[in-house]
């Protein structure tokens, strides 16, 4: 979904936690986040959108809702949602981690390893179904990058 798109606002999203946050530090959340990963030895999947993203916040409540999913990335990764929103769009971030990211639409996800490098940057729209997710391939896509 574009970023500019969000003047609209279904009420679908009131119902929804809201996991991003425009005022937080990416980098420096990031940056505890790998120091844990190598502790853990987890892979970091990071899920980049925004509160504004109808398809956002239904991925978030899937893998929250969704008992194999949920399972799956809290034993296998640690989880972070980065923000981009016309409040705060964190470029250096998505310059250094996905300088092309933004143009895959919303969300989409940075797979790092736990030493903090890019392992992979896709887009989720092949993960969808209807108006949720297809848990065979999300748990596929998740399955192929855990931390060996």
């Amino acid at each position: 979904m574009d970023v500019n798109a969000q003047t609209e606002k279904p009420k679908e999203i009131d119902a929804y936690a809201k996991p991003y946050h425009p005022e937080a530090d990416a980098q420096a959340d990031l940056d505890k986040l790998i120091v844990q990963a190598q502790k853990e030895n987890k892979n970091i999947i990071v899920q980049a959108g925004g509160n504004w993203c109808i398809w956002c916040l239904r991925f978030n409540n899937y893998i929250q809702q969704n008992p194999a999913v949920s399972k799956l990335l809290k034993d296998k990764f640690l989880y972070y949602h980065v923000n981009y929103s016309k409040e705060n769009k964190n470029e250096a971030f998505f310059t250094k981690y996905a300088p092309n990211g933004p143009a895959l639409g919303f969300p989409f996800f940075i797979v790092l390893g736990k030493d903090g490098k890019v392992l992979k940057v896709r887009e989720s729209g092949n993960l969808e179904k209807d108006s949720s997710y297809d848990e065979e391939k999300v748990l596929a896509f998740f399955n192929e990058w855990i931390a060996k």
